[in-house]
């Protein structure tokens, strides 16, 4: 029979301990917060924007434009923002989990290579520059995608501000029908579309219905999930110009070691021959 003292429960729980420590130590934590924040900030920007457009469509659709043929243009485009909007989530799924993988794998190489328990190819440092110009390019693109998504927001929070304003009673408006909206000025619907635009209390109609709260509310946090998702692009790109610059030294490191070895086994080497030459 095993006996089973406290010093052997106090080993097997140091080893234990010792065995989290290491697995915890190498979890990649800054590649681990930008990737859930890229997530949060994708999930927002494409499920908040894609609900927020459907909206806009039809309150534009019962408001603004009721001839179909005025808003076909406009049907379409939106139509094809979804797709991209699904094209967005996807993507954005797949390289979130490969940055995260590549961090995993910066991390335990970066270690290792200090360790000189192996070193690093050509190869793996390759893709981590691949990596860095890639997300560089996204946090550009993601840029644009962020101050465009601004604009329906701005386009929205006149038109709340308006509703506001004709609601205070500190307004005094004499002729509530001469404050309108025109949305034919923004080129959302041709300057043909019937009516185009909204004035007095048709325009309060408009604001409290549920189509216009809904999509307001939805294009501010699709706005700021653009803007998250673009922080989580700058943190990755931190990280894996952190991580090349910590592969490329660690190579040139070693490099030095195996060339200052290979030097000393020369001294070495020619030191013992003249020793044995003087001695013969």
């Amino acid at each position: 029979p095993f006996a089973c003292g406290p010093e052997t429960t106090a080993l097997t729980i140091s080893s234990c301990f010792e065995c989290c420590i290491k697995c915890l130590g190498g979890v990649p934590y800054a590649s681990l917060v930008a990737t859930i924040l890229c997530f949060s900030g994708v999930a927002l920007f494409c499920g908040c924007g894609h609900v927020a457009l459907t909206g806009t469509l039809t309150m534009l659709e019962n408001h603004f434009s009721q001839i179909t043929t005025d808003h076909a243009t406009l049907t379409i485009v939106i139509q094809y923002e979804c797709y991209v909007i699904y094209g967005i989530a996807s993507f954005f799924f797949v390289y979130g989990i490969i940055l995260l993988a590549e961090g995993f794998y910066t991390t335990s190489a970066v270690k290792k290579e200090l360790q000189s328990q192996f070193k690093t190819t050509v190869c793996g440092r390759c893709i981590t520059a691949t990596f860095v110009f890639l997300t560089y390019i996204l946090g550009l693109a993601f840029l644009g995608i962020f101050g465009f998504s601004a604009i329906p927001v701005f386009l929205f929070y006149n038109m709340w501000t308006t509703c506001a304003a004709m609601k205070s009673p500190m307004a005094n408006i004499t002729d509530p029908d001469s404050i309108c909206v025109d949305v034919r000025q923004y080129g959302i619907i041709p300057w043909n579309a019937t009516p185009g635009k909204a004035c007095g209390s048709t325009l309060g109609d408009i604001c409290s219905t549920s189509e216009f709260y809904l999509s307001f509310h939805l294009y501010i946090v699709a706005c700021a999930g653009a803007g998250a998702t673009l922080i989580a692009l700058i943190h990755y790109l931190m990280i894996l110009s952190a991580n090349w610059a910590y592969l490329r030294s660690a190579c040139n490191q070693n490099e030095y070691q195996d060339i200052k070895t290979k030097d000393d086994d020369v001294e070495e080497g020619g030191s013992k021959e003249g020793l044995n030459s003087s001695y013969s």
